[in-house]
């Protein structure tokens, strides 16, 4: 390579190559109790680079963490707040202004939920006794931007505050997820769209388009840094209707996708598997072979359970071309379990479900299966159906 006809000289290039593998990095620190979070988190950017490479004096800094439902900590739904505390503590330590900001799923009809569900998930009192900022988007306000480099969305309503502050950081809780198999730290910006743009993406019936939706906020946000709690995950049906599960990690990384890569790993779900990991590394973000520093990866790894919903993604896309009339995944109202509040009429993007008496069905020619009905049920009364071959090969595997 003639590192001179790129306009670099041989030192100039291999303060690059040395910049973008430190962008990359991912740190992996054994944590076993949210009392030690702080330390651990402390530990995990050390060994990347610190705060001080991305926040300086005076900065305005947003934590975005993943606050989808109205939960408690315990449930696994939403990032723990002590993972929350501690990156309030640690960005005032490295001079800059910490505020925190979210917006919810809606739960109930004609409400605005993010602000019930920053009091269930303990993260209003962490607000409150770190003595920082607490923005809801859903009243915040959103703006219209373009899009450069769109795949889905070309022009985007963005929370206000994300074009506000000088710096921004994910901070997601590590689950499974029906239609996405993972999520984390990219994904954990599709919080910061209105609902109405949520449900223009699931309205995109696929999931490899649907990652290509999210990456198409990400590439507007810009985050400048990721810490995952991995303290306690969620396996099985996640991101809201899985099972609280010990993991025992704290990851941080400059780069979302670095992180979303090698976390996707941890649990046992390959990286190009997870539509948003596959769109963002064909848009050129992120690295597909990240270097982990920290505790080694084979150390820590352990098998989540799949999600039931996204069973089909991890099939072979010539089987499901041949099967998928076959191989269905459908979500039905438990009416025995179904509360009425019509949250999932609500969140249904294929306006799919319809009302019968007095209870709700869902319309199967209508579906599209992105699982928002059943992510954001109050009661869990939405429940899944498998075809009876789904059901005899997933038995085969298990």
């Amino acid at each position: 390579m003639n590192v001179r006809r790129y306009g670099y000289g041989k030192n100039k290039l291999t303060k690059y190559i040395k910049c973008v593998i430190m962008n990359t990095r991912v740190s992996i620190i054994h944590c076993s109790d949210y009392s030690n979070a702080k330390d651990a988190i402390k530990e995990s950017l050390n060994l990347i680079g610190g705060l001080e490479k991305i926040i300086s004096p005076g900065n305005r800094v947003l934590l975005k963490p993943n606050v989808l439902a109205i939960r408690p900590p315990e449930d696994a739904v939403t990032t723990h707040p002590a993972v929350v505390a501690a990156m309030c503590e640690l960005v005032s330590e490295a001079g800059g202004i910490p505020i925190i900001g979210d917006g919810s799923g809606i739960v109930k009809p004609g409400s605005t939920t993010t602000s019930q569900a920053f009091k269930a998930s303990g993260i209003e009192d962490v607000a409150s006794s770190c003595g920082v900022g607490l923005i809801n988007f859903e009243t915040y306000g959103y703006v219209e931007v373009d899009v450069p480099g769109a795949t889905q969305f070309s022009r985007i309503h963005i929370s206000r505050a994300i074009l506000e502050v000088d710096v921004i950081i994910s901070l997601p809780k590590l689950k499974t997820h029906e239609l996405t198999l993972y999520t984390g730290a990219v994904k954990n910006f599709f919080g910061t769209i209105p609902q109405k743009n949520r449900k223009q993406a699931h309205f995109l019936e696929d999931r490899n388009r649907f990652g290509e939706a999210v990456v198409d906020i990400y590439s507007i946000v810009k985050p400048h840094l990721a810490i995952m709690d991995g303290v306690v995950g969620m396996e099985g049906n996640g991101p809201a209707n899985g099972t609280p599960i010990f993991t025992g990690v704290i990851m941080a990384s400059y780069d979302c996708v670095a992180l979303d890569v090698v976390a996707s790993e941890l649990i046992g779900i390959d990286p190009l598997k997870v539509p948003t990991n596959k769109a963002a590394l064909s848009r050129g973000f992120g690295t597909e072979h990240p270097e982990i520093v920290g505790i080694p990866l084979e150390e820590v790894k352990i098998r989540f359970k799949r999600p039931e919903g996204g069973i089909t993604a991890m099939m072979p896309s010539f089987l499901m071309r041949i099967l998928r009339k076959q191989l269905t995944v459908k979500p039905f109202i438990n009416i025995s379990s179904c509360a009425f509040c019509k949250a999932c009429v609500s969140n249904c993007s294929a306006h799919a479900i319809e009302e019968v008496g007095r209870s709700l069905k869902i319309n199967e020619e209508k579906c599209i299966q992105c699982y928002c009905c059943r992510e954001l049920c109050p009661k869990d009364a939405v429940e899944i159906k498998k075809s009876l071959l789904l059901k005899l090969i997933t038995r085969s595997k298990s």
